[in-house]
């Protein structure tokens, strides 16, 4: 039961598609911010052919809203595939960040919306 409750309660706090595509794997709090470790679900690529995961390519971090006054940041790691016929390595594309920067694409429109807001 303790894992269903975590899931749930991930599943609030996370943006969708991280929650969909990622497993929380170690979590740290510190004074001023929230560390959330992520790595990419070993979740094979659709098509043809026959990919085997080799690893994963460097973190990336991601700043996603406060939480309890706390700053958040996602430090997610994508995995690296090859195709075994032609040696071909893919990456995964995430819609997670917002364009031009380590934002999510929640957090931006919030922090966007709430500029508008006050500047009227």
């Amino acid at each position: 039961m303790p894992n269903k409750i975590f899931m749930d309660l991930s599943s609030l706090i996370l943006p969708k598609e991280v929650f969909d595509n990622f497993s929380v794997v170690r979590l740290e709090e510190f004074t001023e911010h929230i560390d959330i470790y992520l790595d990419e679900l070993s979740i094979r690529p659709e098509g043809d052919g026959h990919y085997l995961s080799k690893g994963f390519i460097p973190c990336s971090t991601v700043q996603d809203y406060p939480l309890r006054g706390r700053a958040v940041y996602l430090h997610i790691r994508r995995r690296k595939w090859q195709e075994q016929s032609t040696g071909e390595i893919i990456v995964r594309q995430f819609d997670i960040a917002h364009e031009g920067t380590h934002l999510s694409k929640e957090f931006a429109a919030f922090l966007k919306r709430n500029a508008l807001i006050h500047r009227v």
